[in-house]
């Protein structure tokens, strides 16, 4: 899994985080939005950052820390 936080400008309604992958959708006072949670693999992480290419959205960070899945 990969624990991301992706920063974009411009707002993101909350509406839309199923559409986001299920991330926590955070509006910032700056015209700013903060993605955050777990995504599977870095596939659905270019998949993400293609949606907001795709939207328009300027990137602004995009931070991930791979957590290791548990065994079994």
């Amino acid at each position: 899994m990969l624990h991301t936080e992706v920063r974009v400008k411009g707002v993101i309604e909350k509406k839309w985080a199923d559409w986001f992958e299920g991330l926590m959708i955070t509006t910032l006072s700056d015209d700013e939005t903060v993605l955050v949670g777990e995504l599977p693999d870095q596939a659905a992480l270019y998949g993400l950052l293609a949606r907001l290419r795709d939207l328009r959205f300027d990137l602004r960070s995009v931070q991930i820390d791979e957590t290791e899945s548990p065994p079994g």
